[in-house]
């Protein structure tokens, strides 16, 4: 299935490794396929991922905590 990520927000998080990160918010998309009129529509489904602004992904978790999945790196939000 192809999807694309649409940037719903970014914010400024702080890294149990002491460094300051920027974090995106992205919602997934998928192609909108009931409609056939020559043009390209997308349909959201539901689903918000969360990664570095250099592309990194996170696991978000229910509490508000966030972990860097590469580096193990705990993000706390500013």
């Amino acid at each position: 299935m192809d999807l694309k990520l649409h940037l719903l927000d970014s914010f400024p998080a702080h890294g149990s490794d002491g460094r300051d990160y920027k974090v995106c918010a992205y919602e997934r998309l998928r192609p909108d396929e009931s409609l056939h009129d020559g043009q390209e529509r997308w349909l959201s489904t539901g689903i918000t991922e969360y990664r570095l602004a250099s592309g990194e992904p996170i696991d978000a978790h229910r509490d508000g905590s966030m972990t860097v999945l590469a580096s193990g790196v705990a993000l706390r939000k500013r």
